[in-house]
């Protein structure tokens, strides 16, 4: 994967972090020190869930060579797709477990958001990528989105996250498509 591709992948997969940490942000009126703590949590959990996904892919990857490009290209697509959802739907009447003030419910809330990220972990472990590198910038783009999240929030309220979240999906999606259109030879 290129720097750039990384960087897309990265910071789509910490956008619905982000759009969580602006609801907790919203609710709970974090300190600067409390926002940190929170992106901490949910750039850990978001860095180690794309190497659980790759493991597992990577144990599959022997099965699926052939169509390796079409599973990474359908993984994406309905990650991406449930995050473009997600980002027009309503906020209002939901129950949402990223306010709660328990450290249970954060860790909660962030193990919630990073299951997009173990789905593309499957997805790298058949496309030959350095996982740690990966995994490593996702983790540290969900910490920084997640802190500035929380800020933000506490700034502005929740309404900005929900368009985050979708443009993560497009992205995703653009990003499943490069990949496919790649692996086909489309465009010599």
């Amino acid at each position: 994967m290129t720097p750039l591709s990384i960087a897309v992948l990265s910071l789509s997969m910490s956008a619905d972090a982000f759009a969580a940490s602006i609801g907790r942000g919203a609710s709970r009126r974090p300190t600067f020190p409390a926002a940190l703590k929170g992106g901490l949590v949910f750039g850990a959990v978001e860095a180690i869930t794309p190497l659980i996904g790759w493991a597992l892919g990577l144990a599959a990857a022997g099965f699926v060579t052939a169509v390796d490009h079409w599973i990474a290209f359908t993984l994406l697509g309905l990650v991406g797709g449930k995050m473009v959802w997600e980002g027009f739907q309503s906020q209002e009447g939901e129950d949402d477990a990223s306010t709660g003030s328990s450290p249970w419910t954060l860790v909660a809330t962030a193990v919630g958001t990073s299951i997009d990220a173990a789905a593309v972990g499957v997805s790298l472990a058949l496309l030959d990528t350095n996982i740690i590198l990966i995994a490593l910038s996702i983790g540290l783009a969900t910490f920084a989105m997640t802190t500035i999240g929380m800020m933000i929030g506490k700034a502005v309220g929740v309404r900005f996250g929900k368009v985050v979240e979708a443009l993560g999906g497009i992205a995703l999606i653009g990003l499943g498509c490069s990949i496919l259109v790649e692996h086909l030879d489309l465009f010599p």
